[in-house]
């Protein structure tokens, strides 16, 4: 190395030696920011507000800053993927979500947009119209979301499936006793399950105790009902609710009570004479009690006047237990006296027959009856020949 080089050294070492303040050190490398540390730098600055004011910044303030901060909280809350990659600096919970406002006082320290302020009072209704409150309204304020409705949307769709089947049919609320643990009805075009009848409690009403039960009612609509089974009754019958039964018409021994003697049949024929006067007649039925099989009794109905003297379809045999059937006819014929059929036929040997047993009544409005009859509901009723319905006039007859 020649001389002058090594002088030129010696130069620059002293030099590097006397730079205290690092005038001469080669800069540094810039670090790029990756996306985990933009994520950190940006809830650090959210953490470092909250440290500063004791909240969290609100995303609903007008002021500028703290609404930048409060969005990007936001934004964390809303995308858990982001929210676990700053976890670990969560010092102070900020990535669980507020709980609502417990009370008024709670809104109001939260109204950052200062909504609630000013001097009107937020509770003065008198500008706003006043609102008549309905039956429905009450009916509908009284329902809740049912807890466990899974448990009980699968029974609806069945019972969908079973009316759309023919498996299930329609028919016209029959009384407040058809009301049982496991009944299916429509009320209002909604589709009900009563799920629990509980235990009996006295009322006194009018001087006397009426028991009543609370029913646990769950809709298809997933709400859920706790009133009376006298209030579900009511309700059926003023508006024009229905149940879901069976297709077939036998009444079952449950319906009857506990009996489990079959005392007889009471049945239900269409006529098929082709006698004009007679085929005209819509609804035309022969509602009528048998000790023997129905089939066997109706085998010479050609022959009979009591049969109008032509062929005829059983329409329906309800198997009666612990019933005489006999006064069980008399009780019906009784219920549709007006609508019995005005008629008079001259018999094989010449006499004149006015059958009896005739009426010109819907099958529904029959099943209603028999149903009603056996369980002493009928009392609460009377039928009306022009709307084809059973009127409703309320325990012993006291509503008009």
């Amino acid at each position: 190395m020649s001389e002058d080089n090594r002088n030129l050294e010696a130069l620059l070492d002293a030099a590097l030696a006397s730079d205290e303040d690092g005038l001469l050190e080669e800069p540094a490398k810039e670090h790029r920011l990756t996306t985990e540390d933009r994520l950190d730098r940006a809830f650090l600055e959210i953490a470092e507000f909250y440290r500063t004011h004791g909240r969290r910044p609100s995303s609903q303030t007008r002021n500028i800053a703290e609404r930048r901060l409060g969005a990007r909280l936001d934004g964390f809350l809303a995308d858990q993927v982001r929210a676990d990659a700053v976890a670990d600096l969560d010092d102070f919970g900020l990535l669980t979500p507020e709980s609502p406002p417990k009370n008024i006082d709670e809104l109001l320290a939260h109204d950052d947009l200062d909504l609630l302020g000013g001097d009107d009072d937020i509770f003065d209704l008198t500008p706003l119209p006043s609102r008549i409150v309905t039956d429905k309204d009450v009916e509908v304020a009284k329902r809740k979301q049912a807890r466990d409705f899974s448990q009980f949307e699968n029974l609806f769709k069945v019972k969908h499936a079973e009316l759309a089947a023919g498996d299930a049919v329609l028919r016209n609320f029959s009384g407040i006793s058809t009301i049982r643990q496991g009944s299916f009805f429509v009320l209002g075009g909604v589709m009900l399950f009563v799920s629990e009848v509980g235990e009996r409690d006295y009322k006194v009403s009018g001087g006397s105790y009426r028991p009543r039960e609370r029913l646990r009612v769950i809709f298809e609509n997933g709400t859920e009902s706790s009133m009376y089974r006298t209030s579900l009754a009511i309700r059926l019958a003023e508006q024009n609710g229905r149940a879901v039964v069976p297709a077939n018409h036998a009444l079952s021994l449950d319906e009857l009570g506990d009996a489990d003697i079959e005392t007889g049949h009471i049945y239900v024929l269409r006529s098929l004479s082709t006698d004009p006067q007679i085929a005209s007649l819509e609804h035309l039925h022969k509602i009528g009690f048998s000790t023997t099989p129905v089939s066997q009794r109706v085998k010479n109905a050609i022959n009979e006047p009591t049969y109008l003297m032509a062929p005829v379809e059983v329409v329906a045999d309800y198997r009666v237990y612990n019933v005489r059937p006999s006064a069980l006819e008399r009780l019906i014929h009784r219920v549709f006296s007006d609508v019995r059929l005005n008629l008079s036929q001259v018999g094989p040997n010449g006499e004149i027959y006015n059958p009896s047993e005739w009426f010109i009544v819907p099958i529904d409005a029959i099943d209603q009856a028999i149903e009603m009859t056996v369980n002493g509901d009928i009392v609460d009723f009377t039928y009306d020949p022009t709307t084809q319905n059973f009127i409703y006039r309320g325990a012993g007859g006291d509503r008009g």
